[in-house]
């Protein structure tokens, strides 16, 4: 779900020029459902392989990173470790906000309503067991470097930032703030023209970039009561929040009162079964490791084309001439900038 903040977080657009040269550790987990919903055929069916593997979460991993890399960005992917037990109720939400969009899926489908059923077949996605490893191994493939988080991969990824070994946090979630993420990039791995849903517009999607310090700063609060903010409204580890309260309100509430445990009583009739300070720990204090070494390779271009073509069925012709694109923008870089810099 990720806590909605959209209308309180200033954003700057930014072109991926402006990323050249940067590093970006990737929300692995957050990234592979966006290519899971998103790259699929006209009916809603994920891309398979001919052994009926499902391969959009490569497809999308592979293309996306290698134009990262030809764009000069330094991508590391975080992959998420085991969840804080106070995740569960919104795990449960999801599969089941997932198992009701199967049954409108299929009855779409017998419809012969193509269009609401892709829609209804991007709310199913699932990461099943061996995509992850899948994905590790064609990071490995390419040269590009992946974390395995303790826990979650976002808290991981803001760490890297506050530690200095990433210049952003790549996620569509503002979490990354609540992480203390120094700087988070959104729309990285989903940029482009994408359609609006259940309309016929297309919109141009582009990197949007949120800087920690100033958005404290507009906003008159300190991190702690962002938090707050966000309880209010509804995280993952509360995602019902409080009843009829939305960001801006919620805002309003914390700037006068201080605290949550300070609204809470203020209020008529209001319903939350948490403890603000045990959701409060999991962002100020999370689950994280220095157990990393963030080194970028030339890809291994024969090892790519044996598991993505001979394993997975794509285009080789495809395969390489995005391999090509992708080495091609390593050079360039490396031009720009020291080897060392580069190969760490």
């Amino acid at each position: 779900m990720g806590v909605n903040l959209r209308t309180l977080v200033s954003k700057t657009k930014v072109d991926f020029k402006s990323l050249s040269g940067k590093s970006v550790a990737i929300d692995a987990y957050n990234a592979l459902y966006q290519f899971l919903a998103i790259i699929r055929q006209p009916d809603g069916t994920p891309l398979k392989d001919y052994s009926g593997r499902i391969t959009s979460h490569l497809s999308g991993l592979f293309y996306r990173t290698a134009n990262l890399v030809e764009m000069g960005v330094k991508v590391a992917y975080v992959f998420d470790g085991v969840p804080p037990a106070l995740k569960e109720a919104e795990i449960k939400r999801r599969a089941k906000v997932k198992a009701e969009a199967l049954v409108k899926y299929e009855q779409a489908v017998r419809e012969g309503k193509m269009e609401k059923a892709r829609s209804y077949a991007q709310m199913t996605s699932k990461l099943k067991d061996y995509m992850p490893e899948d994905s590790k191994r064609l990071l490995t493939e390419l040269g590009v470097p992946w974390i395995q988080a303790p826990s979650e991969g976002e808290s991981q990824a803001a760490y890297m930032t506050t530690k200095g070994d990433a210049d952003y946090c790549g996620s569509q979630d503002y979490d990354s703030l609540l992480f203390g993420a120094t700087a988070l990039v959104r729309n990285v791995t989903v940029s482009g023209r994408r359609k609006v849903p259940r309309k016929r517009v297309y919109v141009e999607v582009v990197p949007e970039v949120m800087k920690l310090e100033q958005v404290l700063k507009e906003l008159e609060i300190t991190r702690e009561q962002l938090i707050d903010v966000a309880m209010l409204v509804g995280t993952d580890f509360n995602p019902d929040g409080v009843k009829g309260v939305g960001p801006k309100t919620a805002l309003k509430l914390i700037k006068k009162h201080g605290s949550i445990e300070d609204v809470l009583p203020r209020l008529e009739d209001v319903e939350f079964n948490a403890d603000p300070n045990e959701i409060r720990k999991i962002f100020l204090h999370p689950k994280v490791t220095d157990n990393y070494q963030l080194e970028w390779k030339a890809p291994n271009v024969d090892g790519v084309i044996d598991f993505l073509c001979r394993e997975r069925d794509f285009s080789e012709d495809r395969v390489r001439k995005a391999l090509a694109r992708m080495s091609a923008g390593i050079k360039e870089s490396k031009s720009k900038t020291t080897l060392e810099s580069w190969f760490g």
